[in-house]
């Protein structure tokens, strides 16, 4: 996997917890913190696919059936 170089700003408290976490558990905090924004991105998965469901359910978004794909695209 590629890695890229970011910058961010982040409040005191937290860059604090990072370094104590870090160097407690022996692990670069670059690699806590790909873990913990990983983890993060699974819950805003999953918060989107409630969403996505909820405005299904009202009526919200109209949704195309298997059948009707297929027949649009002739197969």
């Amino acid at each position: 996997m590629q890695s890229l170089k970011a910058t961010f700003t982040l409040p005191d408290y937290i860059v604090q917890e990072l370094s104590d976490f870090s160097k407690e558990l022996g692990e670069k905090k670059s690699h806590m913190v790909a873990e913990a924004l990983s983890q993060y991105f699974d819950t805003l998965d999953l918060k989107l696919a409630q969403k996505r469901s909820s405005e299904i359910h009202e009526g919200k978004v109209k949704t195309i059936s298997l059948e009707s794909i297929k027949e649009e695209l002739g197969l």
